[in-house]
């Protein structure tokens, strides 16, 4: 079997043979050979230059198939990369959007927290304002009495004084 390097000086040589024999023919030399020499060397050469055919469109064939199945191979890998990339990112998203659903719940949680505890504030401060009211009510209503019984006061001393003031200025005159 011929390999590679061997080819190739085959057919530097064949191309170096016929190169120099031109050379010779347009240089008007004659060069003869035997007949019989130049069969054999031209059987000989035709021989070769059929293996060296063969081997090299074995080579291209082997060389062909070689690369059909690693571009089938890296094909194969691309897919399986794509299919794992796929299904990253499907978990990623998955992730991020139990994240997200996660945080909404804790907002919500928080904001019915918030909401309960403003309730809590306000129920507060209305019964505040009525425990006010209800008292200055009360105020409103001694503060009436108070005065009430002040008028009724100064009322009776007034009327006291006039029927003493009375009593006293017909007594004398």
């Amino acid at each position: 079997m011929v390999t590679l390097s061997d080819q190739g000086k085959v057919i530097f040589i064949i191309k170096f043979t016929f190169h120099f024999l031109s050379s010779l023919k347009k240089k008007k030399i004659h060069v003869s050979f035997p007949i019989s020499l130049n069969k054999k060397y031209l059987y000989t050469a035709k021989v070769d230059i059929s293996k060296l055919k063969s081997e090299i469109q074995m080579i291209e064939k082997s060389d062909f198939n070689v690369l059909k199945a690693e571009n089938e191979r890296l094909s194969s890998e691309i897919e399986n990369l794509k299919q794992k990339l796929n299904e990253e990112v499907k978990k990623t998203q998955g992730g991020v959007r139990l994240d997200l659903n996660l945080e909404r719940g804790r907002i919500k949680e928080e904001l019915r927290e918030l909401d309960a505890s403003l309730k809590e504030t306000h129920s507060k401060i209305e019964s505040e304002i009525a425990g006010i009211r209800t008292h200055m009510e009360t105020i409103k209503f001694q503060i009436l009495q108070y005065m009430i019984g002040t008028l009724t006061g100064a009322g009776a001393l007034i009327l006291g004084k006039c029927r003493f003031f009375f009593f006293f200025f017909f007594l004398f005159y």
